[in-house]
């Protein structure tokens, strides 16, 4: 589909707008013109003051709209679950301050609409909830967890296992199987070896994990070489995306085949995330297509939803979906290789999605990577932190 407006020459779900020597201007975008402000991936700006009033501010209907239809909420309820979760992001690093060591890893409850905080020590509880957060007790902290999953992090997965995360509200390491593979013999292998590093629970999934890039086919998409891809987000001298979409000094062309710019940085596997300069022509915005389903949205920040909030996912192939953070610091096996510390969300992904914005509200989250399933009978996509990414090289997040 070719789109004639301003918002139509976006190359993808994300951020980067066609050239000038399409007679097109900042003038006509649907969203404000570029401010000169940014955000550094170690400093997102959402500080608790800005939070609570971005809080009371009107909700774009069609953001609701998405979220309704994919989370089988009310309009009323997806309003107050987005309040609550910006709540939520504000007190998480003081509920993780006042856990200290005995931190055992936190979750938004969607029941409660509030954040919950594992904690090892029953002395720390009143410390916790006095910041706002609820607090559970727990067997094994934080640190435990992560150090049992760097230790199956060293291991050589068989292609049956298709990934494994720190698990914070069952407390333990969850390793997932292909069900198909559970009983191979390299699978059960893997599985004894994994059991030896620490608490680890074995759980069946559906399919074998696989990225989402696609080949040359129509729509608004970016493409290098024979690949499709989505753009992530725009920083200050280009965009992010995945590193499976293209390798290092790989040239970007957009949806009409004009040159964009190349790729100044690529990892895959072990890591998922490019960027990509942009060349004289094209300028960057700090929003995320919306496809017609939910008006473009205004990127902020990037303050990390924690496990439970929703979240939402542009792509070039399938568009604008909703779901929820399934899991974080999880590793992926992908026939590649494995990529690690990765987040896995409830949302669906297609081939040609690869590289595409993750953003929950205001918040930009991080880039498609892959997954299983599609859009027509649901699945589960990884992402790439968004904030890794900027701090790997050093990018500026390109913010409202």
């Amino acid at each position: 589909m070719r789109r004639t407006t301003f918002v139509g020459t976006a190359l993808t779900s994300a951020l980067l707008l066609a050239t000038a020597a399409l007679g097109l201007s900042p003038a006509s975008a649907a969203s404000p013109t570029p401010s000169d402000s940014s955000v550094s991936a170690s400093s997102p700006a959402d500080g608790r003051g800005a939070a609570a009033a971005r809080a009371g501010e009107a909700l774009s209907p069609g953001l609701l709209t998405a979220m309704r239809r994919d989370l089988g909420l009310t309009e009323a309820q997806a309003a107050d679950r987005l309040r609550a979760e910006t709540a939520a992001r504000g007190v998480e690093g003081p509920a993780r301050r006042a856990a200290g060591s005995a931190y055992g890893g936190s979750w938004f409850e969607a029941d409660s609409g509030r954040l919950t905080v594992a904690v090892t020590d029953s002395a720390r509880r009143a410390a916790v909830e006095a910041t706002g957060a609820d607090a559970v007790v727990v067997r094994h902290t934080a640190q435990q967890l992560d150090t049992a999953k760097a230790r199956i992090d060293r291991l050589k997965a068989p292609a049956g296992v298709a990934s494994w995360h720190v698990d914070p509200e069952a407390n333990t390491v969850a390793v997932n199987v292909v069900a198909t593979h559970r009983d191979d013999a390299a699978v059960r292998a893997f599985l004894t070896h994994a059991r030896q590093a620490g608490p680890v629970t074995v759980r069946t999934t559906g399919d074998v994990p696989r990225t989402f890039a696609a080949g040359t086919v129509g729509g608004d998409p970016y493409y290098t070489g024979n690949v499709r891809c989505s753009i992530g987000f725009s920083v200050h001298g280009g965009f992010v995306t995945a590193g499976h979409c293209g390798g290092q000094g790989a040239a970007v062309y957009g949806w009409d085949r004009s040159y964009i710019g190349t790729f100044q940085g690529s990892s895959f596997p072990e890591n998922d995330y490019a960027w990509v300069s942009v060349g004289s022509g094209w300028w960057t915005v700090p929003v995320v297509l919306g496809w017609g389903t939910v008006p473009d949205q205004l990127v902020r920040g990037s303050a990390e939803a924690p496990i439970g909030a929703s979240v939402c996912r542009s792509g070039s192939t399938t568009r604008w979906h909703c779901g929820v953070v399934l899991t974080k610091n999880e590793t992926v096996n992908y026939s590649q290789g494995p990529v690690r510390q990765m987040t896995k969300t409830s949302v669906c992904a297609e081939p040609g999605d690869s590289g595409g914005s993750f953003i929950s509200g205001d918040q930009a989250q991080g880039v498609t990577s892959g997954g299983w399933g599609n859009c027509s009978g649901g699945g589960q996509t990884w992402h790439q932190p968004v904030n890794e990414i900027l701090n790997r090289y050093g990018l500026r997040l390109h913010t409202a």
